[in-house]
């Protein structure tokens, strides 16, 4: 069924009880929600003024603090938020309670909850004790207690004869029971950017990886053609279920025996309560060992009603062992149930198995208590913690009740009766129970290679909580962000735990008709009180309608128990899990707020007739985002995750499953400060923050001091080569100074005179003419070569060729002798061999004259050769 067109609208409002207004500053969210986006706020400043209370006005005005689609309902101003003592405003909205403070304009955490964390609301009345005589004088005060879901007991207090408190009465009313499905925050905000994946591929892709077919991808066509029933040597994935038709709370695939038919599949779902029939849930990827789950056998109240395709599955997960040729596995049938409970079930049809029947079977029970003693346990918890705790809900501190502090003061008889009444909650031995319940199903597969078969009644509170929980101790995939939502999906949301039922949401009906409605309960409660608080006024109820629950009878905290349970674990072992506490309490607030669809109806099917995934935002995905923003140093993130050290199953003893109050979960609105105080995740994470900085600090020292390092190189290098080039050109300039020298000698040897000016000019005087002006001839060095000649009429011509050093001629000393050489004859021989003729480097000089004035020279290498 396709979900209803949504409409989406920014942030409005309806309703205000406060007329004027003024400036102010922005809001920051405080304590611990800040990681959850819907309670970090921005508040106009035109509804945070200081008018009179009880004014009315429709505002047009839009909130910017407000999510997509959220819109303001009533405003209450004025209130005074009793845990705390602090005056503030109170305003609803169609997702949320929101209260901010006058004094600091910031969001109090304490008062800010999500509409559907709501468990119960009602008004109340307290008449302060007086004087006798001033009995009918003393005033009342008009309370509002808002209960969470989330271990917290909030009330508010309203000035008198505003009506304030009915306006915020009648909208909570409204808006913590829709009427439909439809009208949830989820359905009206849509996706947004937090778009969800088909939960089918995801459940698919998780049996292909405990198949060891996890190189495949599922896809729609997949799921549509029916193309996915893959399987190994032992199990395959059965399309039986795949339009729920024979069990409309199990997913639409199924891991059940190879040797299994279909056929065999469903006359062996007949014989278990709501057709909820044993399949595999996990597989141990070496010794092949499996994980079962199911539901009661329907076994009669004689007990002795049987079924042999029921007795023939049940078999076939005891494969043979490798390790011992033609041996069977043992099976264990874990009932999570007392015995007692299970008799009791017989009247009914149901019951247990006898181990007569099941060919090598063991069957233990494991004594955990049913929903209702679960929700009244967290009841007795809850007000064990706001009783004692520092921000009690009747406004008195727990250092000042009974006349001394409850925890020290002398006051030992408060102390022990303390200690009792958090002992009669019995919370802590129900988490007890299932931590040793799964501990044993994780010890006989890991260390007996035996195969579990786990149920309760229906199959889908106690059983879920026992196999995921062992599944969470086998596997380390499942320790991990990935394989964390895997297991939930897989174990709570395919297998048909009833989410509306056990969180309080709005269900679907069984008349097929799909109409949405909220089971709803009224009782005369009365402000929660434990046996040990004595409050200095008189409480007083006004009426069966002024308590109100938002759940059903089938409310019970089974998943919030599960995730305690993991804490416990995540405390016992520190370093096996990818995830923090912080996330395990996001997650959980993220679940009872309702903001994303995920969690939605009680069955997959119920959730793809909706149209769940399609219509509403994605909570994995929202987590997702919140890590990426931040990266690996986000609070989700265990800073003591060494998967290497936990590459195995967590098998724990029995003296080690003794659990305590979950700090962050359980403490964190009664006690706030000791809720953080001494925690060693915190501690180190700090630690770790700062040694980050100075790792960065010390990368950025070393990264400057490698560039400095390489730059000093380099000058080095360059100085290098400008003494080379500075030692060659010395060099360079002796040789052409010895070369100008030899040179000189030559010539004035003819009877000239050569002067070489600094400026590269060159003089030449003829000494056989002295009567005629010397002739000046000036040779450029940038010039390729030049001659210099004197006059016709004189009796001595001298040539001077310069050749530059990047000219090179194929073979110069030929090309000398063969232009200027006067003694060179015709056949290419030298007549005077013995002749130095000037052959300095790259440098030629010749000489020209008329043979007669050579004949009379004597020139040898003894002219070009430097003085001493």
């Amino acid at each position: 069924m396709a979900a209803p067109p949504r409409q989406h609208s920014g942030g409005g409002r309806t309703t205000s009880l406060r007329g004027d207004t003024s400036e102010s500053d922005k809001l920051d969210p405080t304590a611990s929600w800040d990681a959850l986006e819907w309670t970090k706020i921005e508040v106009p400043s035109q509804f945070l003024s200081n008018s009179r209370p009880d004014s009315r006005y429709v505002s047009h005005v839009k909130f910017d603090f407000l999510l997509e689609a959220e819109q303001v309902v009533v405003e209450g101003y004025g209130v005074v938020l009793v845990n705390t003592d602090e005056a503030g405003t109170l305003i609803v909205t169609n997702f949320r309670l929101i209260f901010l403070s006058e004094g600091t304009r910031n969001i109090i955490a304490l008062g800010t909850i999500p509409l559907t964390t709501i468990e119960k609301f009602s008004k109340m009345v307290i008449k302060a004790q007086s004087a006798p005589r001033q009995s009918d004088k003393t005033p009342t005060q008009r309370l509002l207690q808002v209960i969470g879901k989330d271990m917290r007991i909030i009330v508010f207090g309203f000035r008198p004869r505003t009506k304030q408190r009915r306006a915020v009465f009648d909208a909570l009313l409204r808006c913590t029971k829709p009427a439909s499905l439809w009208d949830l925050y989820a359905f009206t905000s849509g996706p947004s950017k937090f778009k969800n994946s088909n939960p089918k591929e995801r459940l698919l892709t998780e049996y292909f990886r405990l198949l060891g077919k996890g190189s495949f991808r599922p896809s729609m066509d997949m799921i549509e053609n029916g193309s996915f029933t893959f399987s190994n040597d032992l199990w395959r994935i059965s399309s039986i279920n795949s339009n729920y038709a024979m069990c409309q709370s199990y997913p639409f695939a199924l891991i059940v025996p190879k040797g299994i038919s279909d056929e065999e599949v469903i006359q062996a779902s007949t014989f278990r309560a709501r057709c909820r029939l044993p399949v595999v849930s996990w597989c141990h990827p070496r010794s092949g060992a499996v994980l079962a789950r199911s539901s009661q056998p329907l076994v009669g109240l004689m007990m002795n009603m049987r079924s042999n395709a029921d007795e023939k599955l049940v078999a076939a997960l005891c494969t043979q062992l490798a390790s011992v040729r033609g041996a069977r596995r043992k099976l264990c049938i874990a009932d999570a149930r007392p015995r007692k409970n299970a008799l009791a079930n017989g009247a009914m049809g149901g019951g247990s198995e006898s181990s007569s029947n099941y060919f090598q079977s063991e069957i233990v029970f494991f004594g955990i208590d049913n929903i209702h003693a679960m929700r009244d346990s967290l009841a007795r918890l809850r007000d064990y913690l706001d009783t004692h705790g520092a921000t009690s809900s009747d406004g008195m501190s727990s250092f000042l009740r009974h006349g001394g502090w409850t925890w020290g003061g002398g006051n030992l008889s408060s102390m022990s009766a303390s200690v009792s009444t958090l002992g009669d909650s019995g919370w802590l031995i129900h988490v007890q129970n299932v931590l040793a319940g799964s501990a044993w199903i994780a010890a006989r597969v890991a260390l007996e290679s035996a195969s579990v078969l786990v149920h309760c009644s229906d199959g889908w509170d106690r059983t879920t909580q026992l196999v995921s929980l062992a599944s969470l101790l086998l596997d380390p995939y499942y320790r991990t962000f990935t394989g964390f939502q895997a297991l939930v999906e897989k174990d709570w949301l395919g297998f048909g735990h009833p989410f509306s039922d056990r969180i309080g949401m709005p269900t679907v009906s069984g008349n097929g008709n799909v109409p949405y409605e909220l089971t709803r309960q009224t009782s005369t409660g009365s402000f929660s009180t434990s046996p040990m608080r004595q409050p200095s006024g008189s409480f007083t109820s006004q009426g069966p309608s002024s308590t109100h629950a938002q759940t059903s009878n089938n409310y019970s905290p089974i998943f919030m128990q599960w995730i305690d349970c993991v804490s416990q674990l995540l405390r016992m072992y520190p370093s096996a899990f990818e995830f923090s506490m912080v996330f395990l309490v996001d997650f959980l607030d993220c679940v009872l707020s309702c903001r994303f669809g995920n969690f939605f109806c009680n069955s997959e099917k119920e959730r793809q007739e909706c149209g769940v995934s399609e219509a509403c935002g994605c909570l994995w995905a929202y987590l997702a985002d919140l890590r990426a923003s931040e990266g690996s140093s986000h609070l989700h993130y265990n800073f003591f995750y060494d998967p290497v050290k936990h590459a195995d199953a967590l098998l724990p003893r029995a003296a080690a499953l003794a659990p305590t109050l979950w700090p962050q979960f359980h403490l964190r609105w009664a006690c706030p400060s000791e809720a953080q105080a001494g925690e060693l995740e915190a501690q180190f994470r700090n630690m770790a923050l700062k040694f980050s900085e100075l790792q960065k600090a010390k990368e950025v020292a070393e990264r400057k001091a490698k560039e400095i390092t390489t730059a000093m190189e380099s000058l080095s290098a360059e100085l290098r080569n400008e003494k080379q080039l500075s030692s060659w050109a010395m060099n360079r300039a002796k040789r052409a100074s010895k070369e100008n020298e030899a040179i000189k000698r030559a010539v004035q040897s003819l009877g000239c005179n050569v002067h070489f000016s600094t400026t590269g000019d060159c003089t030449v005087g003829i000494e056989s003419n002295p009567t005629e002006i010397p002739q000046k001839f000036i040779n450029s060095s940038s010039k390729r070569d030049g001659t210099l000649q004197n006059d016709e009429k004189s009796d001595l011509s001298v040539s001077i060729t310069v050749m530059a050093d990047n000219v090179i001629p194929q073979n110069p000393i030929d090309r000398v002798c063969e232009t200027l050489c006067p003694l060179r004859t015709r056949d290419g021989v030298c007549r005077w061999p013995d002749a130095g003729c000037a052959q300095l480097s790259s440098q030629f000089v010749g000489l020209k004259a008329n043979f007669d004035a050579f004949d009379q020279l004597s020139i040898y290498d003894s002219y070009f050769q430097p003085e001493k």
